[in-house]
C-alpha cells in the first residue's frame, strides 16, 4: 500500500476512536445514569407499595381480628376468611403441616421443608462438631429463605411462611446420579412459584432454580422487581467460640471486580451492595454457605450481628437480594448453593474466587501461603501421615530452603561477637557521649569490614514465611480435630490444665505447646543477645516480647505453636552445626587483617549514616 492509503487508514481509525470516546462514551454514561435512576424509582415504588399494603392490611383485617377476640373459637369459614384477607390468592397455602424431604450424597445431607420450600438444614457427613455431634451448618428453626412478593390485592407476601407442595425425581448422570426436589407454591390454576433443588453425587454444590409461572397476573404492573430474603443464625461447632466468632462474617464478590470483599469480623456490620453481585457467602471459621447467581444479583444488602454473651450462636447473618421481574414472560433465575468446607483447593476449583474467603494474609504473606506453603503442605499430606509428622517435615523443608540465609546471618553474628570486646571498650570510653560512641562504632565496623546489618537482612527475608505461618495454621481445615501427642485438635489450643476461671491476658487453661514455644524463644533470645552490644532497655524488651506472646498464643492453634517451637529447636541445632564450620579465631584473624588494609570505598549505607551524623554536628573519625 502507498503512503496515501496508510494516511487514509490512519484517519479512519482516528475517526472511529474519536467517535467511541466523544459520542458513544457520553451516551453510555447517560444510559447508565438513566438505568440507575429507573432502578431507584422502581425501588421507591416498591417500598411505597409495601408500606401502603401493610397499612391496608391492618385496616382490612381489623374487623376480623376484633371478631376473633370476641369469639372463643373461630369456625373454619372464619379462619379461611382471615387467611384470604391476609394472603389473598395464596390463602390456601397459608396453613398446613411441615413435611421434610432430603437430598443426599456421600458428602452432604440436605433437608428441605415444605414450609417455605426452603433448605431446612445441611449436614456435612465427613465432619463433626467439637463435641462429636453431627455437624449441621444451620438449623431451619432460625433460618429464613423466601420471596417478598407484592400482589395486586395490596399485599406483600413472604413465601417463607407459606406451604409448598413437594415432588422429586432422579436422573442418571454418568457414573453418579442426581436427584431433584421440586417445591411449588400455588396461587391458583397455572400460577405458582417453584424452587427446584438438584444435587449430584460427590459434590458440595446444589443447583437451585427459582421459577415463576403466571406471576405476571398477580404482581402489579408498576412493580418490576421483588426481593429474596436469606438469613440464618450460625450455630457453634468449634471448641473456641471466641476464635470462631472472630473468623465468621459475610463475604461477597462484585461481577465487575477481580477481588472479594467482606464485612467486619469483630463488630456488627451492614453494607448495601449497589452493583451486580456474583455471590454472597455466610462464612464460618472452617465452613461456608454460599449463594451464587449465574447471571448476578442486581443489588443486595448484607448484615451481621452477634451476641457476645451467647454460648450457642456464633452470629446472625442476613441478606436481601433484588431480583428483576419481567411482566411479559414467565421468569427463571438460575443459582447455586455451596455448602461445604473452607478447603483451599476445593474452593479454587470452582473458579469463582471463593478461596479468597480463607484468611491467608495480605500482600506478600498471602502470596507465600498460596504459592509456596500450601503446595508443600498438600504434597506432604498426600502421604497420609499424622499431621504432627507433616508439620515436622514441613519445618525441615522450610529450614533447608532458608539454610543459606540462616548461615549468612549466623556468620554475621559471629563477626559481631568477635568485635564485642572492642565495642565494649568504645561503650565505656564514650559512655557520656552517645553520638560520639555511635561514630566510633561505625568506624570500627568500617575498618573491620563488617556490615552491622549483615545479620538483619537474612532475618528480614525470612519474616514473610514466619508471618505467613501465623495465618496459615489457624485457617487450615486439614488440622481440624487432628490429634498429635497430648493435643486432641491441632486447629485450636491444646490444654493440659484448666483453671476453672479466667486469668486476665492469659485464659482459663495452660497450653503446653505455647509454653514450649515461649521457653525456646527466650533461650533463642538469650543466645542472640550474647552476640550483640545491646543497651539494657532493648534487652528487657527482647525478653518481654515472648512473655507477651505467651498470652496471645495460649488461645491460638496448637499447630502454630508447635511449628514455632520446632523452628526454634531447629535453629538451635543449626547454630551448633555452624560452629564446626566457623572458627571464631580465624574470623578474628581475618578481621585484624582487614583493619590493616587500605580503607575500601564507603558503602552507600555508611555514606548515608555519615551524612546523618554531620547534619547533627558529628564528624566521623579521621582515617589513619
Amino acid at each position: 500500500m502507498d503512503r496515501n492509503t496508510w494516511i487514509g487508514l490512519g484517519l479512519i481509525a482516528l475517526i472511529l476512536f474519536g467517535f467511541q470516546i466523544f459520542i458513544l462514551g457520553p451516551q453510555q454514561k447517560e444510559q447508565a445514569e438513566y438505568q440507575h435512576k429507573q432502578d431507584s424509582i422502581a425501588r421507591v415504588e416498591y417500598l411505597k407499595f409495601k408500606a401502603d399494603s401493610l397499612q391496608r392490611f391492618k385496616t382490612d383485617t381489623s374487623g376480623a381480628v376484633a371478631h376473633a377476640h370476641d369469639t372463643i373459637s373461630l369456625s373454619d369459614s372464619a379462619k379461611k376468611e382471615i387467611s384470604k384477607q391476609q394472603f389473598g390468592t395464596f390463602a390456601d397455602a397459608s396453613s398446613g403441616t411441615p413435611e421434610f424431604v432430603t437430598l443426599e450424597n456421600n458428602l452432604v445431607k440436605i433437608t428441605i421443608s415444605t414450609k417455605g420450600g426452603k433448605i431446612y438444614s445441611v449436614e456435612l457427613k465427613k465432619y463433626k462438631t467439637f463435641d462429636s455431634l453431627p455437624l449441621r451448618l444451620f438449623d431451619g428453626k432460625t433460618t429464613v429463605f423466601g420471596l417478598e412478593l407484592p400482589t395486586n390485592e395490596n399485599r406483600v407476601i413472604n413465601t417463607n411462611d407459606l406451604y409448598f407442595k413437594a415432588s422429586s425425581k432422579s436422573e442418571s448422570v454418568g457414573s453418579s446420579g442426581s436427584r431433584s426436589i421440586s417445591m411449588r407454591l400455588y396461587a391458583g390454576t397455572n400460577r405458582y412459584i417453584e424452587y427446584l433443588y438438584t444435587l449430584s453425587g460427590d459434590s458440595y454444590i446444589t443447583d437451585f432454580s427459582l421459577n415463576t409461572v403466571g406471576m405476571n397476573q398477580i404482581i402489579p404492573q408498576n412493580i418490576n422487581q421483588f426481593e429474596l430474603d436469606w438469613a440464618m443464625d450460625i450455630p457453634r461447632v468449634e471448641k473456641n467460640i471466641v476464635a470462631e466468632r472472630n473468623a465468621s462474617t459475610m463475604y461477597f464478590k462484585y461481577s465487575s471486580d477481580n477481588d472479594v470483599d467482606w464485612l467486619s469480623e469483630t463488630k456488627d456490620d451492614t453494607k448495601p451492595l449497589v452493583n451486580k453481585v456474583n455471590w454472597v457467602s455466610m462464612k464460618q471459621q472452617y465452613f461456608t454457605s454460599v449463594l451464587i447467581s449465574n447471571e448476578g444479583f442486581d443489588k443486595a444488602t448484607i448484615a451481621t450481628k452477634s451476641d457476645k454473651n451467647s454460648t450457642d450462636i456464633v452470629k446472625n447473618m442476613s441478606s436481601v437480594f433484588t431480583l428483576p421481574f419481567n411482566h411479559n414472560d414467565n421468569a427463571s433465575y438460575a443459582m447455586r448453593f455451596y455448602f461445604g468446607p473452607n478447603h483451599y483447593q476445593t474452593l479454587k476449583k470452582m473458579d469463582l474466587m471463593l478461596e479468597k474467603q480463607i484468611p491467608l494474609g495480605w500482600g506478600i504473606f498471602g502470596w507465600v501461603n498460596r504459592y509456596f506453603v500450601i503446595y508443600i503442605f498438600d504434597f506432604l499430606n498426600g502421604f497420609n501421615w499424622n499431621f504432627g509428622i507433616i508439620i515436622l517435615l514441613m519445618t525441615v523443608l522450610i529450614k533447608a530452603i532458608l539454610l543459606p540465609l540462616t548461615f549468612r546471618s549466623f556468620k554475621s553474628q559471629a563477626k559481631m561477637k568477635v568485635l564485642k570486646p572492642e565495642m565494649d571498650e568504645i561503650n565505656a570510653k564514650f559512655a557520656d557521649d552517645a553520638l560520639k560512641k555511635q561514630s566510633e562504632v561505625m568506624a570500627l565496623y568500617k575498618k573491620a569490614g563488617v556490615n552491622p546489618m549483615g545479620g538483619c537482612f537474612p532475618m528480614l527475608l525470612q519474616m514473610p514465611i514466619l508471618i505467613a505461618m501465623f495465618r496459615f495454621f489457624p485457617a487450615s481445615i486439614e488440622l481440624r480435630q487432628q490429634g498429635f501427642l497430648w493435643c486432641k485438635d491441632l486447629s485450636t489450643y491444646d490444654s493440659i490444665y484448666n483453671f476453672g476461671f479466667s486469668v486476665p491476658f492469659y485464659g482459663d487453661h495452660v497450653s503446653l505447646f505455647t509454653l514450649l514455644m515461649t521457653i525456646s524463644t527466650l533461650l533463642y533470645t538469650r543466645m542472640t543477645m550474647q552476640f550483640q552490644a545491646t543497651n539494657p532497655q532493648m534487652k528487657w524488651m527482647s525478653y518481654m516480647m515472648p512473655i507477651i506472646f505467651l498470652g496471645v498464643f495460649n488461645n491460638y492453634s496448637a499447630g502454630l505453636s508447635y511449628y514455632y517451637f520446632l523452628a526454634n529447636m531447629f535453629t538451635f541445632g543449626q547454630q551448633y552445626i555452624f560452629k564446626f564450620f566457623l572458627d571464631e579465631k580465624k574470623i578474628h584473624a581475618q578481621i585484624q587483617e582487614n583493619k590493616k588494609k587500605p580503607a575500601k570505598k564507603t558503602s552507600s549505607f555508611m555514606q548515608r549514616l555519615e551524612e546523618a551524623q554531620k547534619s547533627r554536628g558529628i564528624q566521623p573519625p579521621k582515617k589513619k
